[in-house]
C-alpha cells in the first residue's frame, strides 16, 4: 500500500461511496477554505490492486511561519480496521513530515453517545474505548472532551431523521415549537428561496456571532454550486398590522362586554367579571404596544422585513444547515422556527434521509450558557450525536519542537 495525492475527481468518486462522510470532507469545502487562507490537498491510500481504500482532505495553514494541517471531520477510513488505520497513519505522518508540516489535527466522526430530543441517553458506541485506545497507541494526542465550541468542529451535532412523512415529523416536534410555527404563520411570515445577491442580509444577521466575513458566504455559494441553497423568512408587515388590529378590536369588544356585565345590577358574582376585566386590561395594553410596533414596522418596511435566513448544503442523502442567522430585534416573531420547519418539510418530501442542524454544546451540562441553542435544535425532534473529539498527530518532530518552544515568545509578542 502507498499514499498519493488524488485529483478532485478521484477524491469525489471515493467520498461519494464511503459509508460515512460530511460536507467538510468534500472538494467543495476545500475550495472554499482556499479562499480563507488555507492550502488544500487530497490524499488517498492505494492498495495492491490500485484501488483507493482510504482518503482525506488536508487543509494547511501557516501559523507563525510553521505549517499546520487539519482534516475536518477526520479521515475517510475504516477506523475499526486496525491494520488499515495503522498503515494510513504511518504513511500520512511520513508524507506530511516531508512537506515540513509539523502536525495534523483531526476530529473524527466516531460516535461516543447519542441523546434523544429530551437529552436521554439512547445509544452508546460499544467499540468506542477500543477505537480511542487505538488512536492513542498510534500517537494521536487527545485534546480533551470539549463541551462548547472550542474545537475545530463542534463535538456535538444535532441530527434529525427526515425519512418519515413530513406530517409525522411535525407531530414529533415539541409543543412549544409547533405553537411558535403556527404563530409565525398567523403573523404573516413567509418563506422564500433567495440568491447570492441577497446574502448580505444573512451576513448582517450572523456577523456578531460568526468569525468569518461576507466573502466566506459568497465563496461557499460559489463553490458548493448546485449543492447550496439560501432560504429566508420574511415578515409581511402589512398583514401583521391587520392581524394586530383585529386582535386589538377583539380585545376592545371583550372589555366592553365585561364592562356591561359589571355595570348591570342584575348580574351576580361581579368579582369574577372584575378579575376578568383586570386581565383583559393587561391584554389590551399589550395589543396597543403591538399596534404601535406594527404601524412603525409597516411605515419603515412597506415591502416587508427579512427576519431569519439559512444557507443549506445537500450532500448525498443529508441536508446540512451550513449557516443560520436571525434578526435578534425581531426574534419574538419565531421566524427561524418556521424557516427550519419549511426546510425540513421540503427536503423530507424530496426523499432526503437526514437533516443536520449543526453544532450544539454538551447537552448533559447543567447551567449551560448555550441551553437555548440546544433546546431550539432538539425541539424539532432531533437527536444529539456526541463525537470523540479532536486529536493531534505530530508529523515532524524537529519542527514541532521548535514551534512549541517558540510559544513563550509568541505569547510575549502577542501582549505588545
Amino acid at each position: 500500500m502507498y499514499l498519493k495525492e488524488l485529483t478532485n475527481e478521484e477524491f469525489n468518486n471515493f467520498a461519494q461511496n464511503f459509508i460515512q462522510s460530511s460536507i467538510y470532507q468534500t472538494t467543495n469545502y476545500g475550495l472554499v477554505m482556499n479562499k480563507q487562507g488555507f492550502d488544500s490537498l487530497f490524499v488517498g491510500l492505494i492498495d495492491d490492486t490500485n484501488k483507493i481504500i482510504g482518503a482525506s482532505l488536508i487543509l494547511i495553514q501557516k501559523k507563525y511561519g510553521f505549517k499546520y494541517a487539519y482534516a475536518p471531520r477526520g479521515f475517510l477510513i475504516d477506523y475499526t480496521n486496525t491494520l488499515l488505520f495503522e498503515t494510513f497513519t504511518k504513511l500520512i505522518k511520513k508524507y506530511l513530515g516531508k512537506k515540513d508540516i509539523i502536525a495534523i489535527k483531526i476530529c473524527p466522526m466516531i460516535i461516543k453517545s447519542i441523546y434523544d430530543k429530551n437529552y436521554n441517553l439512547i445509544g452508546i458506541n460499544k467499540n468506542f474505548e477500543t477505537l480511542f485506545s487505538s488512536l492513542k497507541k498510534l500517537g494521536y494526542y487527545h485534546l480533551g472532551y470539549n463541551n462548547y465550541f472550542e474545537a475545530l468542529k463542534p463535538r456535538f451535532e444535532s441530527v434529525l431523521d427526515i425519512s418519515k412523512p413530513y406530517y409525522e415529523l411535525f407531530n414529533n416536534f415539541k409543543r412549544g415549537t409547533k405553537n411558535k410555527i403556527r404563530s409565525s404563520i398567523k403573523n404573516g411570515i413567509k418563506i422564500y428561496e433567495g440568491n447570492k445577491e441577497q446574502l448580505q442580509e444573512l451576513y448582517l444577521q450572523l456577523k456578531d456571532d460568526y468569525p468569518r466575513g461576507l466573502n466566506y458566504l459568497d465563496d461557499s455559494y460559489n463553490y458548493f454550486n448546485d449543492k447550496i441553497n439560501y432560504f429566508y423568512a420574511k415578515l409581511d408587515t402589512e398583514k401583521y398590522l391587520k392581524v394586530v388590529k383585529k386582535e386589538y378590536e377583539l380585545n376592545e369588544k371583550y372589555i366592553n362586554s365585561l364592562n356591561n356585565l359589571i355595570l348591570n345590577r342584575n348580574v351576580k358574582k361581579k368579582n369574577v367579571y372584575i378579575n376578568k376585566k383586570i386581565e383583559a386590561d393587561k391584554n389590551i395594553e399589550r395589543s396597543k404596544k403591538n399596534l404601535v410596533e406594527a404601524t412603525n414596522l409597516l411605515r419603515d418596511n412597506p415591502d416587508g422585513i427579512n427576519i431569519a435566513g439559512a444557507l443549506i448544503v445537500k450532500e448525498r442523502d443529508t441536508v446540512y444547515i451550513y449557516l443560520n442567522g436571525i434578526n435578534k430585534h425581531l426574534k419574538k416573531f419565531n421566524g427561524n422556527h418556521l424557516l427550519i420547519w419549511s426546510i425540513i418539510e421540503k427536503y423530507s418530501k424530496e426523499g432526503y434521509k437526514l437533516f443536520n442542524l449543526g453544532g450544539v454544546t454538551n447537552v448533559t451540562i447543567e447551567n449551560n450558557s448555550y441551553k437555548g441553542l440546544n433546546d431550539f435544535k432538539s425541539s424539532f425532534g432531533a437527536n444529539t450525536y456526541e463525537y470523540i473529539g479532536d486529536f493531534e498527530l505530530i508529523t515532524n518532530n524537529g519542527l514541532y519542537f521548535m514551534y512549541k518552544n517558540a510559544a513563550p515568545i509568541r505569547s510575549i509578542l502577542g501582549k505588545k
